[in-house]
């Protein structure tokens, strides 16, 4: 039976991921061999490159990746590749930092790739991106984003008080629905997530699918949350993970076991015959 080769997108928390944030032996152990019988790994998260690095590296991989929701999609060990970055206009930001700031908002923090701009200094903020970013100490520029800030941003992340939620929803969508997007993070806390307007996983995961001449027949992407949704929708082969939201499962053709039990690893060693080696 001639080989196919299969390109396999991993997004990272709630998929590949355990509760504890870090790759179980077994998905390491079955990802690394699905590489060495000849497939292609990539992963693609919400995560930025600085937050994500680790498991890229962990996993030895040699691949372009999607970071935050597919406005970044790049090749970490090559600048040939190109990088293809699509941030939110920067008078577009401006106008949403100028309404947040007019609502009070508890915060607003911006990121231009590995740049992060936030308008008031906030210990647990500032504690819960150094903790997700792989022992690499950030360098956050702290206050007045609106002043400070004169790149377009690759997102905008807010986060507003509870009376404020539907308020700043209705508003995106009235205002700059031509221009963004937002999503709404459920933990640890709630934020919206700002990205420029059609720019999502598959939006990536589809210059990778070209560059290495891979069908979308041949597309594995595994997802558990509402930013998986379109790369879940373009990969031929879809996979919602066990503990996946409602609507992910809905339009996936396969669900797997939790993150919690190896599902990543339980699919791809059964879909792709993977034979692991006997020590």
């Amino acid at each position: 039976m001639k080989f196919k080769q299969h390109l396999i997108a991993l997004d990272l928390d709630g998929t590949l991921l355990t509760d504890q944030k870090t790759i179980s032996p077994r998905n390491r152990k079955i990802v690394k061999q699905a590489i060495s019988d000849g497939h292609i790994v990539v992963i693609s998260t919400g995560r930025s490159f600085r937050a994500s690095a680790h498991y890229y590296h962990q996993l030895k991989l040699t691949t372009p990746m999607v970071n935050f929701n597919g406005a970044l999609t790049h090749h970490p060990q090559s600048k040939n590749w190109g990088v293809f970055h699509h941030p939110i206009p920067l008078t577009t930001a401006l106008q949403v930092i100028k309404t947040c700031n007019k609502l009070g908002v508890y915060n607003i923090l911006a990121e231009i790739q590995n740049n992060t701009f936030l308008d008031q200094h906030d210990e647990e903020i500032i504690n819960f991106f150094q903790n997700v970013s792989d022992n690499v100490t950030l360098s956050f520029t702290i206050g007045s984003i609106k002043n400070k800030l004169i790149e377009d941003p690759t997102s905008l992340l807010i986060k507003p008080k509870e009376e404020h939620v539907k308020q700043l929803s209705t508003y995106l969508d009235a205002n700059h629905n031509n221009m963004v997007e937002h999503r709404n993070w459920g933990a640890p806390w709630n934020i919206f997530e700002i990205t420029k307007k059609g720019i999502h996983k598959a939006f990536g995961l589809r210059k990778i699918a070209q560059y290495y001449q891979i069908p979308k027949e041949r597309i594995i992407a595994f997802g558990d949350e509402d930013n998986d949704l379109e790369m879940i929708d373009y990969a031929g082969i879809s996979v919602a993970m066990d503990n996946a939201i409602h609507d992910l499962k809905s339009i996936a053709k396969y669900v797997t076991y939790s993150n919690e039990e190896d599902g990543v690893g339980d699919f791809l060693k059964q879909y792709l015959n993977i034979q692991l080696p006997v020590h």
